[in-house]
């Protein structure tokens, strides 16, 4: 059996009483776009935050090509790959939109004309290449989302976790960062994804990872997942008799 390029094995996040992640487990293969989906304040964030070193899981492990990467922190899994968005925009508002992405190319380009050039690349990549010059604070809603993507992407990562990438944009906006997902997929990217828009999910997922209370509910493709009563009932609740 081949090795899992990312394996989260029976990790928890306990906040003094509160258990925000309960032994969750599953893998992803490279090349994949897994969904984790769930109602509020079913950890998936949290669950990201344990990914990416924000936080250090209580219990459990969290390995990237058989690496134990658990207790690294967010910077080192930067290097070992990791990349990711957050679910309320990071922009730095002050700076160009250039600037905000040679910010994620100093990783690996610290040199201030290779990142430059690097970080330019990146942006004709998510379609901001025309808004170089203008300062983040400036864009639209969507174009500051892809913007994220972009400074994940120029830290040149090898998976990407995209954290609601989607939330507050129109269907054509939608539709656009689907695509973009997509072509970065073609492209070797391999994307862990929180998502509540359930028909992007269905439209782009080849699995879907599904969390409730903290718990892993399910998981399986996009058509399993979203017939099972289970996960209709996180959602929307028990019908009344």
């Amino acid at each position: 059996m081949s090795q899992a390029f990312l394996s989260v094995d029976g990790v928890s996040m306990r906040f003094g009483g509160l258990l925000a992640v309960d032994s969750v487990a599953f893998d992803v293969s490279q090349g994949e776009i897994v969904s984790i989906i769930g109602p509020n304040g079913a950890g998936k964030t949290t669950l990201f935050n344990l990914l990416t070193g924000q936080l250090t899981p209580t219990q459990g492990r969290i390995l990237f090509e058989g690496a134990d990467v658990s207790r690294a922190p967010p910077q080192k899994r930067a290097r070992y790959g990791f990349g990711r968005t957050f679910q309320i925009s990071q922009t730095l508002t002050s700076l160009t939109v250039l600037e905000n992405a040679m910010v994620g190319s100093f990783l690996r380009h610290p040199h201030l004309r290779d990142a430059a050039r690097h970080a330019q690349g990146v942006l004709e990549l998510v379609g901001l290449s025309a808004r170089a010059s203008v300062r983040a604070g400036a864009l639209t809603l969507s174009e500051r989302r892809r913007l994220e993507v972009a400074r994940a992407l120029a830290t040149e990562p090898r998976i990407l976790l995209l954290d609601e990438v989607m939330a507050g944009l129109n269907a054509t906006e939608v539709q656009q960062v689907v695509e973009l997902v997509q072509m970065l997929n073609e492209r070797g990217y391999t994307f862990l994804v929180i998502e509540h828009n359930l028909k992007v999910v269905r439209t782009f997922s080849r699995r879907v990872v599904v969390l409730n209370r903290g718990a892993k509910l399910t998981e399986g493709t996009a058509e399993e997942v979203l017939g099972n009563p289970q996960v209709v009932e996180a959602y929307v609740g028990r019908k009344r008799q």
